[in-house]
């Protein structure tokens, strides 16, 4: 295998043993101080004093802090998405995710209507081929039928996906009916598959753009007037109610609003299995970006659900603080202003989506961790374990111990960054956080073992764009999922024990 198409020189396939000395080791359930030796892409041994075999390399780790590599649960590189092709492709959008601490994303395949599930993981696969850190793939449900059901038996049983996505939400495109949302949840109970939604209501958002596009408002302010909080707030819960009558786990993408939240937590105190998901964005940026400057702007904050009003972050860090939310994303789905520019006169063609994958890592540091909205430990369980827990990648992913895959996120919490378009790895020509400072930065990133980033730092400032990234073209490893993950442990026996049966009744 070689590094890319203009280089033949063969890169390596068994990693440089790697020691971390004088280390503050930061799993979910602990922090601990001490050496880590990194060995055949593992974790080979964690202690105090540990010894280098020889022709290691030694990584001064004082005053760092030594975390599981990151996991991006929701991300879309190379989508064909609303008449265009997301911009960072399977090879730039990787090679940013690993310089901002991530080592480990879970992309979608979404077939079109009517398409084979098995034709689009294939074609899904074929273009991931290029990508530079390891991945796992959902599938999204987009229509229904007998061969839609067998396939994604095909698919969790021999081809490694273990959650289906679906859509309540695009109207004439992708949006599922009732019907096939408990068609669909009920094979997934069956193969022990979490089903996601895209919880928004697609009938009241295509009401709301008709309106709207009626009255004369084709810019990008009619996105976040036509997708309201309550057309989030409804899906949630319905998609809630058939999960809880179906008695499956459920899994609601980017939760954006308080409604979702208070959805999210009575459910959760009615002991039910839901997940919830918070995006760097929406924990970060409030809806005013839609009323201000520029159309092209305002146009690359479009994204699905839209940025909300400030009381809304509020719910979200709560729900992270509280654990009702449980792990935090990006939907990295990026694309530039050329692009943005198809919905000129009409909002409701916007391609939609933005930046995340690069920075969620700083961005959940310093606005959680040094806010102190999260501890350490917590700050883990969401951008990493708590992810590989819920969809079939731990102990393999997540965490810092003797056998797990060797990824590793070094973070310098005194030194700071500016995030720009200008430095930033990503292809897309804007970043939502232009101009913002965070500090937590990501001065090494390790994939299996082999250090892959490696911050450039002058007189205590980052050039970020001086940074060695040295993963090469289709180092990246497909992870096939475990399916019954832990959203289901115990679930067949409160199952068996609530079932129903007759009752005796005397003559």
């Amino acid at each position: 295998q070689t590094c890319c198409c203009c280089c033949p020189v063969p890169y390596r396939t068994v990693p440089m043993a790697l020691l971390l000395q004088n280390a503050t080791i930061v799993n979910a359930d602990a922090t601990t101080r001490g050496d880590v030796l990194i060995e055949d892409g593992k974790f080979a041994a964690i202690g105090p004093n540990l010894t280098a075999p020889e022709g290691a390399r030694t990584i001064d780790c004082t005053d760092k802090l030594v975390v599981p590599g990151g996991i991006d649960p929701h991300t879309h590189f190379a989508l064909p998405f609303m008449g265009e092709v997301a911009i960072d492709d399977w090879e730039k959008g990787p090679r940013a995710a690993l310089a901002g601490g991530t080592t480990t994303v879970i992309d979608f395949v979404i077939p079109s209507p009517g398409e084979s599930l098995i034709a689009a993981y294939d074609k899904w696969r074929g273009w991931a081929e290029a990508s530079v850190m390891d991945y796992g793939l959902h599938t999204a449900i987009t229509w229904w039928s007998d061969s839609v059901k067998e396939e994604m038996g095909i698919l969790a049983r021999e081809r490694g996906v273990a959650s289906f996505k679906h859509f309540m939400a695009y109207k004439g495109s992708l949006m599922l009916s009732d019907e096939t949302l408990f068609e669909s949840f009920t094979r997934c109970r069956e193969l022990g598959a979490v089903p996601q939604v895209h919880a928004e209501n697609g009938e009241m958002i295509a009401r709301g753009q008709k309106e709207l596009l009626a009255k004369g408002v084709t810019g990008p302010e009619g996105h976040p007037w036509s997708r309201p909080p309550a057309v989030e707030g409804e899906s949630c819960n319905r998609a809630a109610v058939i999960a809880d009558h179906l008695d499956v786990p459920l899994y609601i993408v980017h939760c954006s609003t308080k409604q979702s939240v208070a959805v999210l937590t009575a459910a959760r105190q009615a002991g039910q299995r839901v997940y919830g998901e918070a995006l760097a964005g929406h924990l970060t940026i409030d809806d005013s970006v839609y009323y201000k400057g520029s159309w092209a702007e305002a146009a690359s904050f479009v994204m699905s659900p839209p940025f909300r009003p400030k009381e809304h972050q509020a719910a979200l860090w709560s729900g992270l603080q509280s654990g009702v939310i449980q792990t935090t994303a990006t939907d990295n789905c990026t694309f530039c202003e050329s692009q943005k520019k198809l919905g000129k006169d009409d909002f409701s063609k916007i391609p939609n989506g933005t930046n995340g994958v690069e920075d969620r890592m700083s961005i959940i540091y310093t606005h959680g961790v040094a806010t102190g909205k999260l501890n350490l430990n917590e700050y883990v369980a969401t951008t990493s374990t708590n992810a590989a827990k819920i969809f079939g990648l731990y102990p393999r992913k997540g965490v810092i111990q003797v056998g797990s895959d060797a990824d590793v996120t070094i973070i310098d919490p005194a030194l700071k960054r500016t995030l720009s378009k200008d430095t930033h790895f990503q292809a897309v020509d804007r970043n939502i956080w232009e101009g913002w400072e965070v500090s937590g930065v990501t001065i090494y990133t390790i994939s299996r073992g082999d250090v892959v980033w490696e911050a450039k730092v002058v007189d205590g400032k980052v050039d970020w764009q001086g940074g060695k990234l040295t993963s090469e073209r289709g180092r990246g490893k497909y992870l096939p999922r475990k399916t019954f993950a832990k959203p289901f442990e115990g679930m067949d026996l409160r199952r068996k024990l609530g079932e129903k049966s007759p009752i005796v009744r005397s003559q």
